[in-house]
């Protein structure tokens, strides 16, 4: 024990005699099995953590040893009870942790416990099987709470009576109960300012009148309405969260407030002031009848201008992705002037107009993706429209072209993504322009392009002149590298990323090496036969090879420039064979370089198929065969057939020798002794 103590003295950490381990003032006992608190632990100590142990019961006596403990977490243990003397020697507990335990079976004494706690500022009580009158017995004596969680337990209505005396709280979370029903419940709360209510049952939200919140999250509900208090009160809201719910309309907003995020993602909402096919409800309104205990109000909304009466001066990022929006009001984007990010992806619009009266100048992001665009329009003549723009997303949709001069207006843009639209880039001025394209040359600031699924029939001359292109996506544009390839040489000095994933790409049709600062490179998807042999003096990062049809790499992969320069290679889905993977060895033993799908890249050995790093012995010998100097043998083969040749020729001149003589003589006429 001396020399536990010792070594918290003198030094930042250390192991307690109970296997805690000790930083400072810090005890953390996390998942040490144990089923009460030690007693032998440093009576200075003012951080506890007790988390994943088995602690059923808090005595009485636990905590008497350590008077200066501020901090104390006991999540995801069994604590069912809390004895009402507990905390009577650690009154300046300001953080309490008691998440994932099994409060509900003794919640009226742990309530007791509790209320000794003059002091506590954050308590998180989530995950105990709560009910409402559960909670509110809990916390009726804890006055001077500032954050509480009761999130993921089983709330199911709240009213007025609940949190009645938290008048300090700043922070609520009851994300993930059951609440179906709010009345009133936080009208005592005067200074709330984060409240989150997501992943429950609430159907609509009516009245709404917290004027001093400015956080609030109801995202995950079935809400169809969100209607506001309407007064010319200020409200203090900065962020409002309404995603996955099942808004029908745009929400009715605060008159005068401080929103800056507005988050309306995967709703059903739409406007109705022009349907799509054609008509108008300009004369339709809409009446809510509330009732609120022996009071009746009906309040009228006109559904296509509910924002004409709120102040969206300050709003940042509006998100309504996920929706059902064919057209935007009149003037919908002009109340929006300092709008930063506007995501209208994934909905149903076919044409997108950006005018003077809307000039969205400080506008960075626009996504208007997937959806159903065959028409951007830009009045002739504007100035600046969108003078800011960084990022234009408008891939999946049926686009044909842009209006011309659009990037002459969008100065600053330097991510464009038209994927998955029928649309051709412009050639050279002067060349004939029969079909509608993109002309982007010139665009400077121009540094991403994504041109991926296009139907690209080949690339006209230099359509990337004037531009400073660094990722460029040409992939699944299976003619795309077709005909001249000239447009190349205004990409050697700046691009950086090119995929050609599935262009139908053959190993000589690029000549890769002129492109010096490429450093990633996607040629998946090509059916590739061969290694394409102008890589090898690349010094790519990153390469992707897979779905191709490769049965081996260059020997000396892992010696040229490019093997010493990869960190990333990527090579499943090839037919490798298993008799030539001197490359994979060579790889498995380059420093610094990672395959990530490794354990998916297979050889083929006749019908079989292996992992190149664990080949069966009898696979290995037959393979050896296989590769043997061919020279040496067919001189093994031939070896034998030449010693028989020779043999029987010896044998037929010795048993011919004498008449041969003779023939030699008298041919000859050279006499000559026996």
């Amino acid at each position: 024990l001396a020399v536990g103590w010792g070594i918290g003295m003198d030094a930042a950490w250390a192991t307690s005699p109970g296997g805690c381990e000790l930083v400072q003032s810090i005890m953390d006992c996390t998942g040490r099995w144990l089923s009460s608190i030690p007693g032998n632990l440093r009576g200075d100590t003012k951080e506890l953590f007790l988390d994943d142990n088995t602690i059923q019961v808090l005595g009485n006596a636990s905590l008497l040893l350590y008077p200066q403990l501020w901090h104390l977490s006991l999540t995801r243990n069994r604590l069912e009870l809390i004895e009402p003397g507990a905390f009577l020697s650690s009154q300046g507990l300001e953080v309490l942790s008691l998440t994932d335990n099994l409060l509900f079976t003794n919640y009226s004494l742990t309530a007791a416990a509790l209320s000794a706690l003059p002091a506590l500022r954050t308590l998180d009580l989530a995950g105990n099987q709560l009910r409402e009158d559960m909670v509110s017995v809990l916390v009726s004596n804890l006055s001077s709470l500032e954050s509480l969680s009761v999130a993921r337990n089983i709330i199911m209505r709240l009213d007025s009576s609940i949190f009645t005396n938290l008048t300090q709280l700043l922070e609520l979370n009851l994300e993930k109960n059951y609440i179906f029903e709010i009345d009133n419940a936080f009208e005592g709360l005067h200074r709330l300012q984060r409240l989150n209510i997501a992943y429950n049952y609430l159907p609509c939200l009516v009245g709404f009148g917290l004027t001093q919140l400015r956080m609030l999250n109801v995202s995950n509900n079935v809400i169809e309405w969100f209607l506001t208090l309407q007064s010319d009160d200020l409200f203090e809201l900065e962020v409002l969260d309404l995603s996955h719910n099942r808004l029908l309309f745009f929400p009715v907003l605060p008159r005068q407030s401080k929103l800056h995020s507005l988050l309306l993602q995967d709703n059903r909402m739409s406007f109705y002031q022009r349907l799509p096919n054609g008509t108008s409800l300009a004369n339709i309104t809409v009446q809510f009848l509330i009732i609120d205990g022996n009071s009746t109000n009906i309040t009228t909304v006109r559904l296509w201008d509910e924002l004409c009466h709120s102040n969206l001066s300050s709003l940042r990022l509006l998100d309504m992705s996920q929706n059902q929006v064919w057209g935007l009001p009149d003037d919908f984007l002009a109340q929006m002037p300092s709008l930063t990010y506007l995501k209208l992806n994934q909905n149903c619009l076919e044409a997108f107009h950006l005018s003077e009266e809307d000039p969205l100048a400080m506008l960075t992001e626009l996504d208007l993706s997937q959806n159903q665009l065959v028409e951007l329009g830009v009045k002739v003549g504007v100035g600046d429209i969108l003078p800011n723009l960084q990022l234009f997303n408008l891939s999946t949709n049926r686009l044909q072209a842009l209006p011309p001069g659009i990037f002459t207006h969008t100065r600053k843009i330097t991510t464009l993504d038209l994927s998955r639209n029928w649309v051709d880039l412009c050639p050279q001025p002067g060349e004939a322009k029969s079909l509608p394209c993109v002309d982007i040359r010139g665009v400077e600031s121009l540094t991403h392009l994504s041109l991926a699924g296009c139907g690209l029939q080949g690339l006209s001359s230099r359509p990337f002149q004037g531009t400073s292109l660094r990722h460029l996506d040409l992939s699944d544009n299976r003619q795309v590298l077709s005909g001249d390839l000239g447009w190349l040489q205004d990409l050697v000095l700046t691009l950086q990323v090119l995929s050609l994933r599935n262009t139908s790409l053959s190993p000589t049709a690029v000549d890769f090496s002129v492109l010096n600062s490429l450093v990633r490179l996607d040629l998946s998807g090509n059916s590739l036969a061969a290694f394409p042999t102008s890589l090898g003096t690349l010094r790519l990062r990153s390469l992707d090879l897979r779905d191709n049809c490769l049965p081996a790499l260059p020997p000396d992969v892992a010696q040229v420039p490019l093997g010493r320069s990869l960190r990333e290679l990527y090579l499943s889905r090839n037919p490798y064979n298993c008799c030539t993977l001197g490359w994979w060895d060579a790889l498995q033993q380059a420093e610094g370089l990672r395959v990530p799908d490794g354990q998916e890249v297979t050889c083929s050995h006749g019908s079989r198929v292996l992992s190149p790093g664990a080949l069966p012995e009898p696979i290995l010998q037959s393979c050896r065969w296989q590769t043997a100097d061919l020279a040496l043998l067919y001189l093994v083969l031939a070896l034998p057939t030449c010693l028989t040749l020779l043999v029987a020729f010896v044998v037929v001149f010795l048993m011919l020798k004498e008449k041969l003589l003779k023939m030699v003589k008298t041919r000859c006429g050279v006499s000559s002794p026996y």
